[in-house]
């Protein structure tokens, strides 16, 4: 610990000071006898006074947890010598807040003693968090002197985004030769049906109608269509983001991505992800649990870096973005690159749809008049890049903060069935 003299050591010294010089100045020397009490106390606190020592150990109750979750933690303190007062402080990071339990106490130890200090984190907001940043005062028996020191106990904390509820998510055109759940448009050995033909050589004699055969006087087979799964690509858009308080768009789009993916997945589909924005980050599709969490890791690292270079779509790498995926992209379209990137998408004949998180709510028109009329013309803005992409068959869902998800991707999935849309 670094030690430092309290204010009552240098209130001592002063005395004792302001006591000698009377006594030189008005030639008295029963004013120095008068400043030796004065003089002695801060010299024997400081002789006797020994630095504390003082251990620390903190257990979190796990590594993980949800946004709203409440953890235990507990401190426990130790010391070999007495410790007169002990002051500890628990700096918690943002994001993190004390459900119960105090981060500052004082605490008196004595001969080899020990005490636990129990605490209850809240989990307010998403993000990889370390936990453990102490800082420790202590005071001899005097209140002459004070050691402080600070102790790097930290623990890693990931706190994953609070699902959204989700009843059905977003089809795709295309579906992958592997089994799955999604329905596919061709026909095979599937559950779904899908037409009727007369008899072949080689077909399976399950297979046959007996009730259409007995009408049309010749064997009828049923055709259905295959289970299969698809490629789905998740695009995040890191660029820009609109925030007040502690809100932001980007706290709901990471939100919405990783309820997505983990529907997706739970379907048996393969899913990747690009998080397009200051700084690109990708993952390849893959599936099951471990791709899950690969995927929600990614998105606790993601934030918007300024940035002024231009980017598109050509610096994503070719194997994470295959053929026939269906793109679905989360984005406050803020920025203009982030919208030509989607436009260059869907040139590419990508399947796509376009989840915008909306930042009317966080942008409130000033007093004047010219800024009314800004805020306008920057929602005419906003509508004329919405319609830009339904001219191109993209499917374009507006989602604000408090609107359930689900109603907002029923928009999508009407639009993907009534919409024409060109292929390859």
């Amino acid at each position: 610990m670094t030690p430092s003299a309290s204010p009552r050591v240098t209130a001592y010294a002063g005395l004792a000071a302001l006591f000698l010089l009377a006594a030189l100045t008005f030639r008295r020397p029963e004013l120095a006898v008068v400043a030796a009490p004065f003089a002695l106390l801060p010299a024997l606190g400081l002789a006797l006074a020994r630095a504390p020592e003082v251990r620390v150990w903190l257990t979190l109750e796990r590594p993980t947890a949800l946004e709203q979750d409440e953890l235990d933690l507990t401190l426990v303190v130790a010391s070999e010598r007495p410790v007169e007062r002990l002051e500890l402080l628990l700096a918690l990071p943002e994001g993190l807040e004390l459900g119960s339990g105090e981060r500052a106490v004082s605490l008196r130890l004595g001969w080899e003693d020990e005490q636990t200090i129990e605490l209850h984190l809240r989990c307010a907001k998403w993000g990889n968090y370390q936990v453990g940043d102490i800082r420790l005062r202590g005071r001899d028996r005097l209140g002459l002197l004070a050691w402080e020191t600070r102790l790097d106990l930290r623990t890693p904390l990931r706190v994953y985004p609070l699902p959204e509820t989700l009843r059905a998510i977003v089809a795709p055109v295309s579906t992958q030769p592997f089994a799955g759940n999604q329905v596919a448009r061709q026909k095979g050995e599937g559950l779904e049906f899908a037409d009727l033909r007369e008899f072949a050589s080689g077909d399976r004699v399950r297979s046959i109608n007996w009730r259409a055969s007995a009408r049309r006087n010749v064997l009828v087979v049923n055709e259905r269509h295959p289970e299969r799964n698809a490629d789905v690509i998740l695009f995040l858009d890191t660029f820009a983001d609109a925030r007040t308080g502690g809100r932001s768009t980007l706290d709901l789009a990471v939100r919405a991505t990783s309820t997505l993916a983990s529907r997706y997945l739970e379907r048996r589909d393969r899913v990747g992800l690009v998080s397009f924005g200051g700084i690109l980050r990708w993952l390849t599709p893959g599936m099951g649990v471990s791709q899950r969490y690969r995927i929600v890791d990614a998105l606790l690292e993601s934030e918007v870096v300024f940035n002024y270079a231009w980017k598109d779509v050509s610096i994503i790498p070719a194997r994470t973005l295959p053929p026939q995926a269906l793109v679905v992209a989360i984005t406050p379209l803020l920025d203009d690159r982030a919208v030509e990137a989607l436009a260059d998408l869907r040139a590419r004949r990508y399947d796509l749809a376009i989840v915008e998180v909306s930042p009317a709510a966080f942008a409130t028109p000033g007093k004047s008049e010219s800024d009314q009329l800004a805020h306008r013309l920057w929602l005419l803005r906003r509508e004329e890049i919405r319609a830009r992409y339904e001219r191109l068959g993209v499917a374009v869902a507006t989602w604000s903060d408090g609107q359930p998800l689900d109603g907002v991707l029923e928009g999508v999935r009407a639009f993907r069935r009534h919409a024409r849309l060109t292929r390859a």
